[in-house]
């Protein structure tokens, strides 16, 4: 795949991802949203928001390497669900990535925060672990946990596919075993005890004596800001990937830091919303003190789309089981995270590039989060193989605005359960189910069933997806059906649009 010309000097560029964030979370897409968020508002303000922006799957993992990659994870070993904690990487060493690509084209990089690819892991002597069966895995088992030699930290992990530097977690930091930090390939604080009693929500397992969940996102910032301080005067520009834990579940008062306690009228998951957006602030206001904010492309974004709320055993309202605070996290959009509907994949996308970008601009291109890669790779002339980011689109000319035709025209999408969507111009079609594809309320856990109706619905008209036109149109359903199998069938999507 061919970019354009290199640059002279190319600039900085940051992805910092939320956990969970829905569209209808940021003030500047839902001008009724009960948490505050005045640093995206800001940076919408100065920078391009997307309105047609998709995750590359409706959960963290699949959508996390999509995101470094360019591929949909589906092509892979991962065909459902997520990580678990101590699988082993779903990139190849051999892949070329985001980071790969940038480095190759004189940047340092770095990732900080949650990494949720996989890792790699090795037994104690004497212990037999089998890292090679088949994904996805469940939950990790005190026996299992047992097994792990922390004391030797990981085998594989961000610094083999493209990153210089790593400080962050194997999985969802708050919610995922091992609870401790790694830096580069080692552990800070070894897990040295069995967490047996985990906030709502949030699982078993081996933890560092020190570990906080209330803490976790302060020390990303930290080490994201030192990141950024310590490229203040080196000649290279820099690549930074920081992935928040906020605001991923469990939503409870102890996972929140004390001074982003009741910052939303939306719960403690709102008050997640308002941290992650600090998070964002610090990130400016670094590259402000450092004089590499006019330089610097800050892409905001979330991995997919939210949770209705703060979930509670004992509540029992609409949707069940969530407490909203009369709050849209997914806007007027149907679904939450992990549904095949728009709420579990369409995400908030802002971008702010000096000088480049024109200020308050609104884009309603149809993208997905995969098409980072190919878009980066055009800002600074790279050559990406020919073999990789096989569904990334080059977005460029829709951030300079020099193009109003579709640069692309369709997106697969994907939910937890393995339910595949397909969008194409204004129609979206969702195979073998009648119901979400995903565990929230309305479940529909055991879905898909191969060659069972599905949904077909006409997006100009119908975006909160109310009106099943499926049966009144064979032929579409039957064309995207095709297409679908195709970009199965061809390992790719880039070179058929």
């Amino acid at each position: 795949m061919k970019t354009r010309s290199k640059q002279i000097a190319n600039p900085n560029i940051i992805i910092i991802m939320a956990d969970d964030m829905g569209i209808g979370d940021l003030g500047c897409y839902n001008g009724e949203s009960k948490i505050p968020t005045p640093n995206m508002d800001k940076l919408a303000a100065e920078g391009m928001m997307f309105k047609d922006a998709h995750s590359g799957s409706a959960v963290c993992t699949p959508s996390r390497y999509s995101l470094l990659t360019g591929r949909y994870c589906w092509r892979g070993d991962l065909k459902r669900g997520v990580l678990y904690g101590y699988e082993p990487m779903l990139i190849d060493n051999n892949q070329e990535t985001i980071a790969t690509m940038l480095k190759k084209e004189g940047y340092n990089t770095a990732c900080v925060g949650k990494w949720h690819v996989g890792m790699g892991f090795v037994a104690k002597e004497g212990e037999t672990f089998d890292f090679d069966k088949p994904l996805p895995w469940s939950n990790a088992s005190f026996e299992d946990e047992q097994k792990i030699d922390f004391e030797k930290g990981i085998t594989e992990g961000p610094l083999d596919v493209g990153f210089d530097y790593f400080y962050g977690n194997a999985g969802c930091p708050t919610c995922q075993p091992p609870y401790a930090f790694i830096e580069g390939d080692k552990f800070v604080e070894v897990p040295s005890y069995y967490h047996d009693k985990p906030n709502l929500y949030s699982r078993k397992g081996m933890m560092a004596e020190s570990w906080q969940h209330k803490e976790v996102d302060k020390m990303f910032t930290e080490k994201a800001v030192d990141y950024i301080s310590s490229q203040k005067d080196e000649e290279q520009p820099f690549f930074l990937y920081l992935a928040s834990s906020a605001c991923h579940e469990p939503c409870v008062e102890e996972v929140v830091p004390e001074f982003a306690r009741g910052k939303s009228k939306a719960g403690h998951r709102g008050d997640l919303v308002w941290l992650f957006d600090w998070m964002v602030g610090q990130v400016i206001n670094e590259l402000k003190s450092t004089d590499q904010m006019d330089n610097t492309i800050i892409i905001v974004t979330s991995d997919n789309g939210a949770l209705p709320g703060d979930r509670f055993p004992e509540y029992k309202g609409d949707p069940e089981n969530y407490e909203t605070y009369g709050h849209k996290s997914s806007g007027d959009y149907r679904g939450f995270k992990s549904h095949i509907w728009e709420g579990g994949h369409r995400e908030p996308l802002i971008i702010k590039w000096h000088n480049k970008i024109k200020a308050n601009s609104i884009c309603n291109q149809l993208l997905c989060l995969t098409d980072i890669m190919a878009t980066c790779g055009a800002i600074v002339g790279a050559d990406i193989k020919k073999d990789a980011a096989e569904d990334s689109f080059d977005m460029l000319p829709a951030l300079l605005q020099k193009t109003d035709k579709p640069i692309r025209r369709d997106i697969i999408h994907h939910s937890v359960t393995g339910v595949f969507s397909i969008r194409k111009d204004n129609w979206k079609l969702i195979i073998d189910t009648l119901g979400s594809g995903g565990w929230p309320p309305p479940s529909d856990i055991n879905s898909p069933k191969l060659n069972t109706k599905g949904q077909l619905y006409d997006m100009s008209t119908d975006a909160g997806e109310t009106k099943n036109v499926y049966d009144e149109n064979p032929e579409i359903v039957a064309e995207l059906k095709a297409l679908v199998e195709k970009y199965k069938a061809d390992g790719h999507s880039t070179s058929t649009n």
